[in-house]
């Protein structure tokens, strides 16, 4: 088997440098571990970027998986359907907030979900403005990219945008943009930039992934249904990072008690398989004509299986309640770390979904990029993964899942503090010479 160093040599030869990659080549994985193809072992905080709730390879997901490709793996929905589509969207229908009629559509990744969730509300609406946030991500195709609000690396030389994509202030407490600024703004956007009777949707992530695991405030969101209500507008929550789970509920704006008109879903939906949905209101879901809607190898009857797996597991092993209880752990474990340390200006997240903000100040709130740079590099060093995120590239996020045992959670928490303490101390020691 080939060595890590190897590996690193044939991808610079072989793969587009914007491919970006941490550099870990994986050998074999389980549950919230996985070893290197140099035999080294790590701690997962990252979960493939929130894919796997459900762990790496869990027994269910992989039955399920086995047991779909012994009788078939392709057709094309389009071409010959199958029962287990429809029982799957059956299931997302019943779960998603709203005592309304539902309709779910299948698709592959999260930016195919929200452009799809943009089809179907301008169809609906007639209509073609959409109002994004400051701070969101929503993928990596032209028309995501225009609604993410975040340029680097996902904008940066990739322009021009598409056409009628408006941004508003997202909620930052921390930097001190306050739900009623937030409210202002987009009351400033829909007066000065965009007829609200031309807006087609209002698409928004419960908590920002890419942004820096902002949560919006239960208020801000409130109000956000109310003003969509008023002017006709779609509510999309984009709960590609989100949902499943992640934040101790199947869907973050639970939390709040609001009800979106869609509802995009992606990543822990498939388990380890890619697989995304738009589920939403009938009455709009059946806008477009048919057709108008679909994909080749959406809803795949692989990663249908595994999506069937992941609902049963989620039930049968209480993941909600298991995300508000690791999630109340790392936030515990990293409160008392800021304490000690000036370096962490915030920690903040809404169940398993747990970030903390470095500073160079804690007055003047400066973000320190570099600092989390290294932390992440010191607790890869030491066996655990880290994502970082945050449009200033200063936010440390802990995405393990929710499956992890609590051994390897307290492992994985103190590596991470050991991590933070030496690449403080070191770039403290810089700073001063």
């Amino acid at each position: 088997m080939s060595t890590s160093t190897d590996l690193k040599a044939r991808k610079a030869a072989a793969v587009p440098n914007g491919v970006g990659t941490k550099g870990i080549y994986v050998a074999k994985a389980e549950n919230s571990e996985l070893w290197d193809v140099d035999g080294r072992r790590y701690v997962d905080f990252a979960a493939g970027i929130a894919v796997l709730n459900t762990g790496h390879r869990h027994p269910k997901i992989m039955a399920a998986v086995a047991e779909q490709a012994h009788a078939f793996t392709h057709t094309c929905f389009h071409v010959v359907s199958y029962e287990s589509y429809v029982r799957l969207a059956e299931r997302l229908n019943a779960l998603a907030p709203g005592d309304f009629a539902k309709k779910t559509l299948f698709l592959n990744s999260g930016a195919e979900a929200v452009e799809n969730a943009i089809k179907i509300a301008r169809y609906h609406t007639k209509r073609s403005a959409v109002v994004a946030f400051s701070g969101g991500f929503h993928g990596r195709t032209h028309m995501t990219m225009g609604l993410t609000g975040k340029v680097m690396p996902y904008k940066r030389g990739f322009g021009p945008f598409p056409a009628e994509v408006y941004h508003a202030e997202f909620p930052q407490p921390y930097h001190g943009v306050t739900t009623e600024q937030a409210l202002a703004d987009i009351d400033r956007l829909l007066h000065a930039d965009v007829d609200p009777k031309a807006v087609a949707a209002v698409i928004i992530e419960p908590v920002q992934g890419e942004g820096g695991f902002n949560v919006a405030p239960f208020e801000f969101l409130r109000a956000l249904r109310r003003l969509c209500d008023e002017h006709g507008i779609v509510l999309i929550a984009d709960e590609v990072q989100t949902g499943v789970a992640r934040t101790g509920k199947m869907f973050s704006i639970d939390h709040a008690g609001v009800v979106p008109d869609l509802i995009t879903l992606a990543k822990g939906l498939g388990g380890g398989f890619p697989l995304s949905a738009v589920t939403g209101r009938a009455t709009i879901m059946d806008a477009a004509h048919p057709g108008g809607l679909g994909g080749t190898y959406g809803g795949n009857p692989i990663s249908i299986a595994a999506a069937h797996a992941v609902l049963d597991v989620i039930e049968s092993e209480d993941l909600c309640g298991r995300a508000g209880r690791v999630g109340q752990r790392m936030r515990s474990h990293l409160e008392a770390l800021a304490k000690q340390l000036p370096c962490i200006g915030d920690v903040r997240g809404l169940g398993a979904m747990v970030a903390f903000e470095l500073v160079k100040d804690a007055k003047t709130k400066e973000p320190d990029a570099d600092l989390t740079a290294s932390i992440l590099a010191h607790a890869e060093q030491r066996g655990l993964i880290l994502l970082s995120c945050g449009t200033s590239a200063n936010v440390v996020r802990l995405l393990a899942p929710l499956t992890i045992p609590d051994a390897v959670l307290e492992e994985g928490l103190t590596i991470l503090s050991a991590a933070v303490r030496d690449a403080y101390g070191r770039e403290s020691t810089r700073a001063v010479a």
